[in-house]
């Protein structure tokens, strides 16, 4: 094998075949003869980008540009070398260039559309891919990709056609199976979703991201047992796997197996430092199990979820220090329920010689006009007043070391209107009985909300009890049973006029001020019956919201309420068998 033309035939068919280190001796053999062999020096460039010595590859393929400048693969290579460094402008630099040498080059055209898409430029990245597609329909990486950059853009339609596509062409591309169950999933073809990931490891059985994902559609379909084997599966190939230790602690949490969920949410931490929503569950474990001390530091986490918009002011926050003279502005944050339940720690700060500035959600301005010792109460959109110092309201509690002996459990300290209190003390007077305000349902579409929503048919045994009139709380969506329910005594409903005219909870409150009991699920009407000092039941899933804690049927919040636990996940028949018995008992 003499001429560099025998050489360059025998390296590649070797490079072809995979046997990169022979092809690579030929191509160094071809440069110790001809060493401005423009093919040579271009193919050991992609050989060291294949075996990722990116620098390698791009001194190669630039000494091969030197030599014929207007190629557009060796152009389109050397934007491939630049971003496996990282450098995504001369990338996309040279796959342009790339292309105004050959316009119909379907690589450049795929390989500018993968770097488009990682900066999130998905509409230009998928032209790109389309274009690809069309010059080269049988590139299965293309449909692939274009289903990853339709995923992103929310279409998921387009995406689960585009990886068909990469199956039609590569029946076996494990990837490709994978991420067409994730976007099954997402469209909530659940079993759909976990037969692809089944197939994806039978294809390709260390893929750990498709153990992940079948365990989470398992967790979806109500399959625990199953979804903790997946998870387990995706450790064992990859034991520092955040995520599966996340999501095997969601599955333990919700079998009430905390101290497992805890430890799993602590290896996620571990292995993934920023791991906000392990960091969050974590808090949330704690607190649930009484550690205030560690879960009110954890807490503070959540200032780094999606989910909780962070505040931003030029004046400092407030980190335990003297207040006396001092102005101090408290914002609330999350739902109305946690401002209901936390404005209670105002009246410590005002106690602490301040003047409290308290900034509320504003359904719940009218409701908190009358709480003491705010001395300035706005809302979003009002001007703030002058202030020293600022702090979120779910913050106080860390801050003044609350602990479960210390909490300000003193009520009412919420007051409902006067006037709409005997407003409704003649609406109600014809009803007799032991009157009963109900609430079942919270805010529609929260899974975690969901599994704390009752069906309504749990209160007919109520509505049956003798002199026991059961009176609606309910609004929103929630109320659409009462059309269909069929109790012996029907629920006395005020449909939407209750809070519409007067403001939110302000006719809630006022009717909770004639009744003889509340009985609820867990939503803000929970927390409105307990800071008005009312008695209130509230029936709870098997693994409470962490302010509820475990094995206590009072709660240290509110005096006045008890507490009625799910025994096993979902029962509500059980909760509501004791709640049914502690009723007689009440009323006789």
């Amino acid at each position: 094998m003499n001429t560099v033309a025998e050489l360059l035939a025998a390296a590649m068919q070797h490079h072809q075949a995979g046997r990169l280190q022979k092809a690579e001796g030929y191509y160094r053999q071809i440069l110790s003869v001809e060493p401005n062999h423009s093919q040579a020096l271009h193919l050991l460039g992609v050989i060291a980008l294949q075996v990722g010595k990116s620098e390698v590859a791009i001194e190669f393929i630039s000494r091969a540009l030197q030599l014929q400048p207007q190629w557009a693969e060796a152009v389109s290579n050397l934007g491939s070398a630049f971003a496996a460094q990282a450098k995504a402008e001369e990338a996309i630099t040279c796959f342009h260039q790339a292309l105004k040498i050959d316009a119909d080059f379907a690589d450049a055209h795929y390989n500018l559309g993968t770097i488009l898409a990682d900066r999130t430029q998905l509409d230009e990245a998928i032209s790109h891919f389309l274009r690809a597609a069309d010059l080269n329909p049988g590139f299965a990486s293309v449909h692939y990709n274009l289903g990853l950059a339709y995923m992103r853009r929310g279409e998921l339609d387009l995406a689960i056609a585009s990886y068909q596509k990469a199956l039609e062409l590569l029946p076996n591309f494990a990837g490709a199976l994978n991420n067409l169950g994730m976007a099954l999933a997402k469209k909530g073809a659940l079993q759909e979703a976990e037969d692809c990931y089944r197939r994806a490891l039978e294809q390709q059985p260390g893929l750990a991201e498709a153990c992940l994902n079948l365990g989470a559609v398992l967790e979806e379909m109500e399959r625990p047992d199953e979804a903790i084997a997946a998870y387990r599966r995706a450790l064992k190939l990859n034991p520092s796997y955040a995520d599966a230790h996340f999501n095997l602690g969601n599955v333990f949490r919700e079998q009430g197996r905390l101290d497992e969920a805890l430890a799993c949410f602590r290896l996620a931490a571990e292995f993934n430092p920023d791991y906000v929503e392990a960091h969050h569950n974590q808090s949330q474990l704690l607190l649930l199990k009484g550690d205030f001390d560690r879960g009110w530091k954890e807490y503070e986490w959540r200032w780094r979820h999606n989910r909780v918009a962070p505040f931003h002011f030029t004046k400092p926050k407030w980190d335990g220090q003297g207040l006396a003279e001092k102005t101090i502005f408290i914002h609330a944050e999350q739902g109305l329920g946690d401002t209901i339940q936390f404005v209670r720690f105002v009246s410590i700060l005002k106690g602490m010689g301040s003047t409290v500035i308290f900034g509320c959600q504003k359904q719940l301005y009218k409701l908190l006009r009358g709480f003491h010792d705010i001395d300035f109460l706005i809302t979003e959109g009002d001007d703030i007043p002058p202030f020293d110092f600022h702090e979120s309201l779910l913050s106080l509690p860390r801050i003044l070391q609350t602990s479960l002996d210390s909490i300000p459990a003193t009520v009412p300290y919420l007051f409902a209107d006067e006037s709409l209190v005997n407003q409704w003390r003649e609406k109600l007077a014809g009803i007799a009985g032991f009157r009963v305000g109900i609430n079942w349902q919270g805010r529609g579409g929260l899974r975690d909300s969901r599994k704390r929503d009752i069906p309504l048919d749990m209160f007919a045994a109520l509505a049956s009890l003798s002199g026991v009139q059961l009176i609606s709380l309910q609004k929103g969506s929630g109320r659409e049973p009462l059309l269909t329910a069929n109790f012996r005594t029907p629920i006395i409903d005020f449909g939407e006029q209750l809070d519409d005219a007067n403001g939110a909870f302000m006719d809630s409150a006022a009717i909770m001020m004639n009744l003889d009991l509340v009985i609820t699920s867990d939503t803000s009407v929970a927390h409105l019956a307990g800071a008005l000092g009312v008695p209130v039941w509230v029936a709870l899933p098997f693994v409470p919201d962490w302010r509820w804690l475990l094995d206590r049927s009072d709660s240290p919040w509110y005096p006045t309420m008890r507490l009625f636990r799910q025994k096993r996940a979902g029962d509500w028949a059980g909760v509501f068998e004791e709640i049914e018995k502690a009723l007689r008992e009440r009323i006789s």
